[in-house]
C-alpha cells in the first residue's frame, strides 16, 4: 500500500489483537491487487437497548487506480454480527470479491456478449 493502513475504533476500546487481525486481512487484499493506494477500516459497536450484546459495523474504504471501493457491513438483523470477528470476516470477504472483480475488468478478463447477427437469407 502506498498509504499506511488506517484503523479507527468507535464505541469500542482499542485492542491489539483486533488490530493485528485487521492488518492480516488487509495484507491478504494485496495478494489480489498489488497497487492498492490506501485502505481505511472503521469498526463501530452499535449499542442496542433492550437487547443482549452489541452488533458490530465494519466499513472498509479501498482506493485503487481508477476505482474507490467501499464496503459497509452493518446488518441490524444478523445475530452473527454480535461476534466482532464474524463481522470483520464478512466485510473483508465482500471487499475481496469487489477487488477481484475490479482486477478482472482491468485485465479484460470479463466475458463480452456479442450481439446476434441478423440473418439475410430468404426463405
Amino acid at each position: 500500500m502506498q498509504v499506511p493502513l488506517e484503523i479507527t475504533f468507535r464505541g469500542i476500546p482499542h485492542s491489539d489483537a483486533v488490530e493485528t487481525r485487521i492488518r492480516e486481512k488487509a495484507a491478504k487484499l494485496e495478494q489480489f491487487c498489488d497497487n492498492i493506494i490506501s485502505c481505511r477500516v472503521a469498526v463501530e459497536a452499535e449499542h442496542r437497548h433492550q437487547h443482549q450484546g452489541n452488533l458490530y459495523k465494519v466499513r472498509i474504504d479501498l482506493s485503487v487506480p481508477n476505482k474507490h471501493i467501499v464496503v459497509s457491513r452493518d446488518h441490524h438483523d444478523k445475530q452473527s454480527h454480535e461476534d466482532f470477528y464474524v463481522a470483520l470476516r464478512d466485510a473483508f470477504a465482500a471487499a475481496t470479491r469487489q477487488l477481484e472483480e475490479h482486477v478482472r475488468i482491468q485485465r479484460g478478463q470479463v466475458k463480452v456478449h456479442r450481439a446476434p447477427v441478423a440473418s439475410t437469407t430468404a426463405a
